[in-house]
């Protein structure tokens, strides 16, 4: 890395004044450990971050599972009685918006996270304590929204209005306890910390790439999660004004859904689709990246149609803001309207079919290795499928109609969300799980998890397509015998118990993988021989990422320094991945400081939530977190005067003060970033 005649004036001015700093900074002073418990509140590492997003989406997916066997024991027979009626209403409300918003949403956030900076070959995304900040942000509106099933009673002031909260059945004449509050400061908390995230890491992708990382020469990963963020930047503000809509309302009698002051309950479902289908891709678009990570490793050839592949994740998001009315085909919207979304709703299928179609041909004349991460990515292919047709049935407004409201529906959408979304995200747990922590997953434990997840989700969710079919209404928390529901709804909750076996086993494959490591020899930087710039680098991948920035001169750039063609165009290898890969060994690089602000700032929020619901005076004291956190995030300096660096490549150079620092950070981040 070269240095500037200005950095280097301003790093010897740096040496002059760390040369007469000799008393701590106090509470303004940035920590400087990276070990133990406490680094790990005050990180600003991308790495740790979408690790943080991984761990705490994991123990909402635990939560969230264990919901569904609540009612699943509840469904199992007729006249079940292990779930009163208020307490199924607001069983099924939470595990609907525990796995959309507090798993499905941060899990894709975690490889997000993780995986952009590696895959485009930057040191960090663009604004490190922004993407701290976003973390615990998403954390406490998430432990808010939990809170709600303890606070006040056990199960009396959980949301009870399902995920989506239809009006007036969310006003507070319908729902009278706390539960539709905490749902709508809860999810506004989630939607702030979605906004940061997107705002970051669409920088990054833009900003950060490596030299001659051209926009056509990131992975397909990298595209979907960036056509993602795009989603997320423009679908929160949506759902966060009908969420401030019906925080008025029920906090402060608004009348923003009263047909009797002349309102129009139907806004609020407008608002939640021009969100909620969008969202639908903003949860399958990651899904579909790992897959089209995972396919082309495990058939050792390149993606096929890479072009069409980048572009009908573009199509998917930007047609995805033209079918929200397919979910009111039964409000009585109209005759055009009715059959303008239609139209687009099956006209969406198209790029999704392009997709699938360039994965089987990338799987077409392959030679194909069966590990676990291929096994979970063939499965979305199939299992999205089938998903994605019983979606497509419902563009005809007759059958939607008739189907709307029973367990068709239901079964319809878990194949898309756990088919697509669930399937795809444990592909990318396998695949991704050495680079992240230097050991592989067991693979016997691994294919014991996927053909449990896999039997299971077809027990369960198949035999719903029958249940719907022959008239069995969704959302109801108990059923009469003698019409027929009885032998598939035990085989409903037979699955769903056999899911729940493949998911404990996959916790087990992570402690035994864990204590086996030490036995087990290095994985080394590229244990699939994979394609992507992620694998160049030694796993788990140092703090600073890479070594020295990498020139990238085509897509696929890693593979190709493996490999080439000889006169006959057959592959011959001619570098082993550890003669390519950096060594992780360099020490003088400048890194962002931690920082223990983002957390200060994000406690604020939940007690201010607290203090709309309880007593305002919380609000004030939430308030006071946020504004005193914003001022020592302001007022912190940019390296602690008293640290000792060496993070630059002349000799005799200390960038020890905040000027020096700063003018190294510009320095790297320039080297990192796109040339021209």
């Amino acid at each position: 890395m070269a240095i500037t005649e200005e950095a280097t004036k301003e790093l010897t001015k740096g040496d002059a004044v760390a040369a007469t700093v000799e008393q701590p900074l106090g509470i303004l002073t940035r920590p400087t450990s990276t070990k133990g418990w406490k680094s790990w509140l005050t990180t600003v590492d991308h790495k740790r971050i979408g690790i943080l997003y991984g761990g705490a989406a994991l123990l909402f997916f635990v939560l969230g599972g264990l919901e569904a066997l609540a009612m699943r024991i509840q469904l199992a027979t007729p006249n079940g009685t292990f779930l009163s009626a208020e307490t199924y209403n607001q069983v099924f409300t939470m595990h609907g918006v525990t796995m959309i918003f507090l798993v499905a949403m941060p899990m894709a956030a975690a490889f997000a996270n993780y995986l952009i900076p590696l895959q485009i070959g930057a040191r960090d995304v663009a604004f490190p304590r922004l993407n701290a900040l976003s973390f615990w942000i998403f954390l406490g509106g998430g432990l808010f929204l939990v809170s709600s099933q303890f606070i006040g009673g056990w199960w009396s002031n959980a949301p009870d209005c399902g995920w989506f909260c239809y009006q007036p059945n969310g006003g507070v004449i319908f729902s009278p306890s706390r539960g539709v509050d905490y749902y709508a400061i809860g999810l506004q908390i989630t939607g702030i910390a979605s906004l940061i995230s997107a705002v970051n890491l669409i920088v990054t992708c833009l900003n950060m790439r490596t030299r001659g990382m051209s926009m056509f020469r990131m992975p397909v990963l990298t595209w979907m999660l960036l056509v993602t963020q795009f989603l997320l930047l423009f679908a929160i503000p949506v759902i966060t004004v009908g969420l401030f809509l019906l925080m008025f309302a029920r906090l402060f009698d608004a009348q923003f859904f009263n047909v009797a002051a002349g309102a129009e309950p139907l806004l609020w479902q407008h608002l939640f689709w021009i969100f909620g289908h969008p969202e639908v891709y903003i949860l399958v678009l990651p899904a579909f990246g790992i897959v089209s990570e995972v396919i082309p490793t495990f058939s050792r050839k390149p993606i096929f149609g890479y072009s069409f592949m980048v572009f009908s994740g573009i199509a998917i998001g930007f047609m995805g803001w033209g079918v929200w009315a397919h979910h009111m085909f039964a409000s009585g919207l109209g005759p055009i309207s009715v059959a303008a979304f239609s139209l687009s709703t099956m006209f969406i299928a198209v790029p999704t079919g392009v997709k699938i179609l360039n994965w089987l041909a990338t799987m077409w004349g392959g030679k194909l290795t069966f590990n676990t991460p291929m096994l979970f990515a063939v499965a979305v292919v199939s299992m999205f499928t089938i998903g994605g047709l019983s979606g497509v049935t419902h563009a005809m407004a007759a059958v939607d109609t008739q189907q709307t409201d029973t367990y068709y529906i239901v079964a319809h959408f878990h194949y898309v969300v756990f088919g697509g979304i669930i399937n795809g995200l444990f592909a990318g747990f396998y695949f991704w799980w050495p680079k992240v922590f230097g050991y592989k997953l067991n693979e016997k434990l691994g294919k014991t998890n996927f053909w449990l997840m896999i039997i299971g989700m077809n027990l369960t969710f198949g035999p719903m397509h029958i249940l719907g079919l022959q008239g069995m209404s969704r959302r109801y928390y108990t059923y009469s015998g003698g019409y027929g529901f009885e032998l598939w709804n035990m085989v409903v909750s037979i699955g769903a118990f056999t899911i729940a076996l493949g998911v404990l086993t996959f916790i087990i494959n992570i402690f035994y993988s864990k204590r086996k490591a030490a036995e087990l020899p290095p994985v080394g930087p590229d244990p699939w021989d994979s394609r992507s710039l992620e694998w160049m680098i030694s796993s788990p991948p140092p703090d600073h990422n890479f070594d020295e920035p990498i020139d990238v001169h085509g897509l696929d750039e890693f593979w190709h320094r493996k490999y080439g063609y000889d006169d006959d165009g057959k592959v011959i290898a001619f570098a082993t991945a550890a003669e390519v890969a950096q060594t992780g060994d360099r020490t003088d690089v400048h890194l962002p400081s931690p920082s223990y602000w983002p957390i200060v700032v994000a406690t604020g929020l939940p007690i201010i939530g607290y203090g709309l619901i309880y007593s305002l005076w919380l609000c004030v004291v939430g308030g006071l977190f946020v504004v005193t956190g914003l001022f020592g995030w302001a007022q912190e300096p940019a390296d602690d005067p008293n640290a000792v660096h060496d993070d630059h490549d002349e000799p005799g150079d200390d960038g020890d003060d905040a000027q020096g620092a700063s003018a190294l950070e510009q320095s790297s981040t320039e080297e990192m970033s796109v040339d021209g």
